[in-house]
């Protein structure tokens, strides 16, 4: 079990995959059941008892800081990004305000049912882990068409898909990480997957299985489906 202080949401992406339903608005302010997507992923920080959230902002970033601005918790600082970053630079720009410990990031598209997941990351972490991935089975991943993403040991020990048709787990958007595993990290925009290929060189990338369901926010047909799902 590990506390942790401190939380990243991802928010800075343009959300192409929407089409006309971001055109002006961020897809982190999309409404499911009454509330904004990121609003959703902030209520499980603040249940979690982390006092702190890093918001990376760059499409209509301006929105987004507004529409925090009367959210009392968890505290929001933000990352403005004047380029877009990806998800692993996006991680680097935040580090001076996410610290030397390791904290949770989660994206600000997805939907979990059932147990929250950032507890359950907390409660599973171990000191010999580089990053502690929260993940599901395809059959209960809603929304989402790929072929998978991770196979996982009997240890936890994460390996990629590789050649293999298709993999039995998919990456929920929410995992705990070192600050360390970014050190020697590219410049600019690059993608997470680069520090976790090096984790799983290491044997120090790990994932905890999620027993509900979780929703891939990432088109209308994904919105509608958070929407039936969490009615």
């Amino acid at each position: 079990m590990i506390t942790i202080s401190v939380a990243m949401v991802m928010a800075a992406g343009f959300g192409t995959r929407m089409g006309d339903l971001t055109r002006d608005c961020p897809k982190p302010l999309l409404s499911v059941a009454g509330r904004c997507l990121i609003d959703h992923v902030l209520d499980h920080v603040e249940r979690a008892g982390i006092s702190r959230a890093v918001v990376n902002l760059h499409y209509r970033g301006d929105q987004v800081r507004a529409h925090l601005a009367a959210r009392r918790s968890p505290k929001i600082l933000f990352s403005p990004e004047h380029d877009l970053l990806e998800t692993g630079g996006g991680v680097v720009n935040a580090l001076p305000l996410l610290g030397d410990a390791p904290f949770v990031t989660l994206n600000a598209d997805a939907i979990w049912t059932g147990d929250d997941p950032v507890p359950a990351l907390q409660a599973g972490w171990d000191a010999k882990m580089g990053a502690l991935l929260h993940l599901v089975p395809r059959e209960r991943a809603i929304g989402y068409t790929r072929a998978g993403d991770f196979f996982r040991d009997d240890a936890g020990r994460l390996s990629r898909r590789g050649d293999a048709e298709i993999a039995p787990l998919v990456f929920t958007g929410a995992q705990i990480v070192r600050p360390s595993a970014f050190q020697d990290a590219p410049k600019g925009a690059f993608s997470t997957n680069i520090i976790w290929d090096r984790l799983i060189a290491e044997g120090r990338l790990f994932g905890i299985v999620h027993p509900g369901h979780w929703v891939d926010v990432g088109t209308p047909d994904g919105l509608a489906l958070a929407e039936e799902t969490l009615a």
